[in-house]
């Protein structure tokens, strides 16, 4: 081959190599954009809002609904959230100040609601699922320092959670009998909200092509041949009709808390509290502007919200007797709501935690089957 070819197939190859990376590139830059403004990707990876979202959905989020929030910190592999090959994928060396673009319209109870996890700021490497918060109050915080290293994630690299927002700013919610309550009037118990009942049967299980077409994941179902039955048994309204007419069903009544089981399990996390998760509150939602009077009772409410959310000195809020809120907030709970670590178990959202709607589900398989059958067609391209 001739100097003057070989030097013209070189350049060929090396244009070839330019388009490819000027391409690729392109492409980053457009998708990365669209999911910061327009919509991003989402995956549901457990059953906390069954009956309305299943594990194994995967959802087109609008960033548009609430407005597109501005990335604070801006320095992360394209295409990661917070980690790649089990390390963080981005850098906090540059630091940004929350901005949120004008959306559409305000969160509204009853919006199903991606955010941030407001206690996912620091992550256990060993147990990144964990709640490092919950585990220090059980274990206490040395013997919890000794179960590996941990990592402080920004507000905008915490995990991904989806709840229903009950409660926006300004509300004063109560949960009775596993039944949610705004400002006085019963909220609207939206078709896939379930709670849990124990199943007495007449001696053998319900048939498990029943339950499967009732919409029942038999995944999270135990059946005890001692009872007989299932000791709990998440079911909607239109489920519990089905099951209690069931020729096998000997009885069915409902799991509700009605006294704490212990006080470190449910916010505020305080003795003086006695709240579960069927007999929650009242609870007033903090509302950005307003001003509370702090006392030594109702401290505990707002001790995060003043010295996490808002970077301020509880010690000097408590001293000056008061707080003024820099933002608002809100309470979001599980659809299936006795399998949901909700703000019943953490507190509020911060509107600044706020990421956005689902507005479409557009895949959905199931994780307890083979290819083709895992394959949830009926629930392809469902508005959300």
């Amino acid at each position: 081959m001739s100097r003057r070819k070989l030097i013209r197939t070189k350049s060929k190859f090396l244009n070839w190599i330019l388009d490819w990376v000027d391409a690729i590139i392109f492409a980053v830059v457009v998708v990365t954009l669209i999911n910061i403004f327009f919509f991003q990707a989402f995956k549901i990876p457990s059953s906390s809002m069954e009956s309305s979202l299943y594990t194994g959905d995967h959802l087109f989020v609008s960033k548009m609904t609430y407005g597109a929030r501005m990335p604070q910190t801006p320095l992360t592999i394209p295409f990661t959230h917070n980690v790649i090959f089990g390390k963080e994928s981005y850098s906090t060396s540059v630091q940004w100040k929350y901005r949120r673009l004008p959306g559409i319209r305000e969160v509204r109870r009853g919006d199903c609601v991606v955010f941030n996890f407001p206690n996912g700021d620091t992550v256990l490497c060993k147990a990144p699922s964990e709640d490092y918060y919950a585990l220090q109050r059980f274990y206490g915080r040395e013997t919890v320092a000794k179960m590996g290293p941990f990592v402080v994630r920004p507000s905008d690299k915490k995990d991904h959670y989806v709840k229903r927002c009950v409660a926006v700013a300004g509300d004063t919610l109560e949960v009775r009998d596993g039944l949610v309550w705004v400002n006085g009037e019963q909220q609207t118990v939206y078709p896939g909200v379930q709670l849990t009942y124990m199943v007495r049967t007449k001696g053998q299980k319900l048939n498990a092509r029943t339950l499967e077409k009732l919409g029942i994941n038999q995944a999270e179902l135990y059946y005890n041949p001692a009872l007989p039955g299932y000791p709990a048994m998440p079911l909607t309204a239109e489920m519990l009709k089905e099951i209690e007419s069931n020729p096998g069903v000997e009885s069915v009544e409902p799991n509700l808390e009605s006294q704490q089981v212990d006080y470190r399990e449910i916010f505020p996390f305080s003795p003086d509290y006695h709240w579960s998760r069927d007999s929650f509150g009242p609870l007033w939602i903090p509302q950005k502007g307003v001003t509370v009077e702090l006392t030594e009772e109702n401290l505990p409410l707002y001790e995060r919200i003043i010295s996490s959310y808002e970077g301020a000195s509880v010690e000097e809020a408590f001293r000056q007797g008061s707080y003024t809120f820099k933002q608002d907030y809100y309470f979001m709970m599980g659809d299936n709501r006795h399998n949901s670590l909700d703000s019943r178990y953490w507190g509020f959202v911060p509107e600044d935690h706020i990421v956005g709607k689902p507005f479409i589900v557009w895949l959905s398989t199931d994780r307890t089957k083979r290819f083709p059958q895992n394959i949830r067609w009926r629930r392809f391209f469902r508005i959300v």
